[in-house]
């Protein structure tokens, strides 16, 4: 008799399932765009057309990098890159926003973090594939044409220099200015749920069509290598972003000393510590990307203060050795939207 009553409630289980409504499906599509691949998920409980939403996406990453490609010499960021003028320019609201952002956390960054470094990148060898060490005269010949205080805000779609030979490389914030643009394409039509990656930087909001929560990996920072650090499980009731940058990512090896693409706006030079990894969780994923790239730049002990002081929710990781250190924020450690394992 048990083993009866059994079967007949595994049978009505059966049956209810079979009579549950499928799940809306999980519609994914990727390409390649920025210099990087992309991947995008998303789906909504009502019908889509999927090729609308793709050529929607595309049309943003087109837009996007005539506005902030410092690879094309026709965007708008090149073409101010290139006049020697200190006469104001117009270069749009988007950069503007974005400067904005920027001499924010540069000037808490102590300037650190800078957007005008473009010319340092060039002189170490890091816009090509070889390693050039500059000695100290023509380090500070470059110094002498970066610095944030030299851009000005003019108005809500213009900026200008105070010096002829300022340039702005936008990178260090782009990426996640992109995937927060594509985020909002798709919101727009009317896709609540998603998860939009470019580069390893991403964003999601809702969660996957079985309800449960979208989940991402953050790697361990070791060069040439993909190997999983942590499980990042992600709120589903509000938007959240992840952006990481390290060093291991762009970095030159000589003599047994590694230079890497981070650079220190102060200085001029690559960053020496020990912190390979910074990872930054925040609505906003522009606004993370210039944080995870201040505080990499910063170091352990000064970017642990600045973001504890901030209420960011930051994750370090140190290489000592072979080992790696791990090390939280306050607001990570006490978030209740995001989980690490």
């Amino acid at each position: 008799m048990l083993r009866k009553g059994w079967n007949a409630v595994l049978l009505g289980l059966l049956l209810i399932q079979g009579c549950a409504e499928p799940l809306p499906p999980l519609h994914t599509f990727s390409g390649f765009a920025q210099g990087t691949t992309y991947h995008i998920s998303y789906w909504a409980p009502q019908a889509l057309d999927e090729a609308h939403i793709t050529a929607e996406v595309e049309k943003v990453f087109l837009d996007l990098d005539k506005t902030l490609s410092n690879y094309r010499p026709d965007s708008l960021i090149e073409q101010f890159n290139a006049n020697v003028s200190t006469d104001a320019q117009p270069v749009g609201e988007e950069i503007v926003a974005l400067v904005k952002i920027a001499q924010n956390v540069s000037a808490l960054s102590q300037g650190c973090y800078d957007l005008t470094i473009k010319p340092l990148f060039e002189l170490w060898g890091f816009m090509g594939d070889d390693l050039t060490i500059p000695d100290d005269a023509t380090l500070q010949a470059a110094l002498a044409n970066v610095g944030m205080d030299k851009l000005q805000l003019v108005d809500d779609s213009h900026i200008s220099k105070k010096l002829p030979r300022l340039r702005v490389d936008v990178s260090s914030i782009a990426q996640g200015y992109s995937v927060e643009k594509i985020s909002n394409a798709l919101q727009a039509m009317g896709i609540q749920n998603y998860l939009v990656e470019i580069g390893g930087e991403l964003k999601a909001l809702g969660s996957k069509p079985d309800g449960k929560a979208w989940r991402i990996a953050v790697e361990k920072p070791l060069p040439g290598e993909q190997k999983m650090h942590k499980v990042v499980t992600l709120p589903k009731d509000s938007p959240m972003s992840v952006m990481t940058s390290g060093t291991y990512r762009h970095y030159f090896d000589v003599k047994g000393k590694r230079y890497s693409h981070i650079l220190d706006a102060r200085s001029g030079a690559p960053v020496s510590h020990d912190l390979v990894a910074v990872s930054v969780f925040n609505e906003s994923p522009t606004i993370a990307d210039a944080w995870s790239t201040a505080l990499l730049c910063l170091g352990q002990e000064e970017g642990m203060k600045l973001a504890d002081a901030e209420k960011l929710q930051v994750m370090f990781i140190q290489q000592q050795g072979t080992e790696f250190l791990e090390s939280k924020t306050r607001a990570l450690t006490m978030s209740t939207q995001v989980t690490i394992n």
